[in-house]
């Protein structure tokens, strides 16, 4: 997994590339340092994979900036929607809706 770091002040953008699982979600939690941080933005757009370890190490990171600011969850590919919704962590974190796919047409 690649983890890319985008930070604005107080402000980060993570974007994680590849796959969150139980070996790459000790590379996250080891690489995440959130002192400062009050608004973190998690964009997985090119996650192709989650486990349960990776999940956790998202709800973990969700309390965690729920006490100290926010966090929002954008672009989750729909494999991992699929995850997020069937474990039902989609109603505990905080997910950022795409408005171009609520509009988006096809023909």
């Amino acid at each position: 997994m690649e983890i890319k770091k985008i930070a604005d002040g107080s402000a980060v953008t993570i974007q994680l590339i590849g796959r969150l699982d139980a070996v790459t979600a000790l590379e996250f939690d080891k690489s995440l340092k959130l002192d400062g941080i009050t608004d973190l933005t998690i964009d997985l757009a090119e996650l192709e994979y989650i486990s349960s370890a990776g999940l956790r190490m998202l709800l973990k990171t969700q309390k965690k900036m729920d006490r100290q600011g926010s966090m929002r969850i954008k672009n989750i590919r729909e494999n991992v929607r699929e995850v997020l919704d069937m474990t039902g962590f989609s109603n505990f974190l905080t997910i950022e809706e795409d408005k171009k796919a609520k509009f988006s047409v096809s023909f």
